[in-house]
């Protein structure tokens, strides 16, 4: 991002994104937005036809930073363990650094919006278990992984453990960090995996 000053639109995506961290478990007004923008509710509405659309946006933050560095990875790295390590790494470090949009991601701040955006997030979900399964996948035709892996539920897993260190985030009301003890549990983790 660029030292200038952030668009009206970049404003009230960090706006939102604060929203939701400062008051976990609170449904987010367009007013309460509107007042920490500093904006009347009629602005944010040139900028965002919708709320849904601030939240859209928000995903779609999360998906370019994420995918981003995982292209990264997967460009970098050729060990099948080293890139599934590092894809963790990236899902669980975001949410260390984006409280708020980890509660998108675990569906807490979705309770009573569309259910377009939860679509969405699975979305972003299935793609990442995509990933995992196209890594470990690669890593079985390399021969780094037994022939009949399976590379499915390996992916899910994965999945499920980077979802379910979020979850305990939010729920901690953002007390015990995604990455808080991951370098002991990857080596349990990646030893029954692999």
């Amino acid at each position: 991002m660029s030292n200038d000053k952030p668009s009206r639109r970049q404003q009230i995506l960090e706006a939102l994104a604060h929203e939701l961290e400062t008051s976990p478990g609170e449904r987010i007004t367009t007013a309460s937005l509107a007042r920490a923008v500093g904006v009347s509710e009629a602005a944010l509405y040139r900028h965002f036809p919708s709320k849904a659309k601030m939240f859209e946006g928000l995903i779609e933050f999360l998906e370019d930073t994420v995918f981003g560095l995982i292209n990264r990875i997967l460009a970098d790295e050729k060990d099948v363990v080293a890139r599934c390590e590092k894809i963790m790494a990236v899902l669980l470090g975001f949410s260390a650094r984006n409280p708020g949009i980890t509660r998108i991601l675990v569906g807490d701040a979705l309770v009573g919006e569309t259910e377009r955006l939860r679509v969405r997030v699975g979305q972003f979900y299935d793609r990442i278990e995509t990933q995992f399964k196209q890594v470990l996948r690669e890593g079985e035709l390399a021969g780094r992984l037994p022939a009949g892996a399976p590379v499915a539920a390996m992916a899910g897993l994965l999945v499920a453990a980077a979802h379910g260190r979020m979850a305990q985030f939010v729920r901690s009301g953002f007390k015990r960090s995604p990455v808080e003890m991951w370098e002991q549990q990857w080596p349990l983790l990646a030893r029954g995996l692999f």
